[in-house]
């Protein structure tokens, strides 16, 4: 565990498109407080367009932190991310507010409790996990899970994935404790708000952000950076929008398909982003409706904040 913050922050978070940048910034300019995006995807150079980035004039009279970190042909992990983290509270003043805003949960988890080290797995625990999967697949996966680590399969937001079972595996069979019930803060109450919008209203959204996509230049945006980077790295290859553009410009996918396939996959997205929160962090839900403005959004969540207060970072 590591040391906990001096500086004051605050936590907004919810699904994929359902408000919570306009929120933030609405916040952060009202308070005159600092914003750190927590989202694995803004992390990336010049994927604007695709992830919903704040564009210049956005930025303008609040600090961003979390943006812009690396380019899309190098790896982020959590831990690098802690340390872009720390480069940017170096540049701000040292009791400023921080609002922490994204819906990528391994990072706010890191930021509210620290980031424990895992164990290194040994080869031949990884092949034995691989051999599981190899002569059994994923039903062979989940009861392995469910029987070595019942704790950790059940935590798991997508019990269907095998890179996350075989994982998970791995770590229990490499002495890595199982994880304890999510925990709420140090001042008992709830970290995060949760911005929670009816799904008719954030399908919707979902489907006017594809569309705006599109019309603002998202093939143009992804032609350009495979030109730049011709090796992208596999999160950022497999980024939705960008995935479904590229096979666009690939001539494998119509674009109508595209758009189609995109706006299926950030439901599914939203959808596990809100059972994971629910689960792993003391997420305290607040019911918005899409004719809310954000200052009227942003004025409930101030309310909440009343009532639940700052919850220092811990790096």
């Amino acid at each position: 565990m590591m040391a906990t913050s001096s500086r004051p922050a605050y936590w907004l978070t919810g699904p994929t498109a359902v408000g919570k940048s306009q929120c933030a910034h609405c916040l952060a300019t009202r308070h005159n407080w600092a914003l750190l995006s927590a989202d694995a995807m803004l992390v990336y150079k010049g994927m604007d367009i695709g992830t919903a980035k704040p564009v210049a004039a956005e930025r303008q009279g609040v600090a961003y932190g979390g943006l812009d970190c690396v380019n899309p042909d190098e790896t982020f992990s959590v831990a690098a991310y802690l340390d872009a983290v720390r480069i940017f509270f170096a540049t701000l003043p040292p009791r400023q507010p921080v609002l922490v805003v994204g819906g990528t949960g391994l990072y706010i988890k890191a930021l509210l409790y620290g980031l424990d080290p895992t164990p290194s797995v040994h080869p031949q625990v990884r092949r034995a996990v691989a051999d599981i999967h190899a002569q059994g697949g994923v039903v062979a996966l989940q009861a392995a899970c469910q029987r070595e680590a019942p704790q950790r399969y059940a935590v798991l937001t997508d019990k269907q994935n095998p890179r996350r079972l075989m994982r998970a595996l791995e770590l229990a069979r490499s002495g890595d404790p199982e994880p304890p019930p999510a925990r709420g803060p140090a001042n008992g109450g709830r970290a995060c708000i949760g911005l929670n919008l009816p799904p008719p209203q954030l399908n919707a959204r979902i489907e006017v952000r594809v569309d705006e996509m599109y019309a603002d230049g998202l093939l143009d945006e992804v032609r350009l950076l495979r030109q730049r980077y011709p090796n992208w790295s596999s999160t950022a290859r497999q980024a939705i929008g960008y995935r479904e553009a590229a096979a666009v410009l690939d001539g494998t996918l119509a674009e109508d398909d595209a758009r189609a396939a995109t706006a299926q996959r950030t439901r599914r997205y939203a959808r596990r982003q809100k059972t994971w929160f629910r689960h792993q962090l003391p997420t305290q839900w607040l019911d918005i409706t899409g004719d809310m403005s954000a200052a009227e959004v942003a004025d409930k969540v101030e309310a909440c904040w009343e009532q639940y207060g700052p919850v220092p970072i811990q790096i």
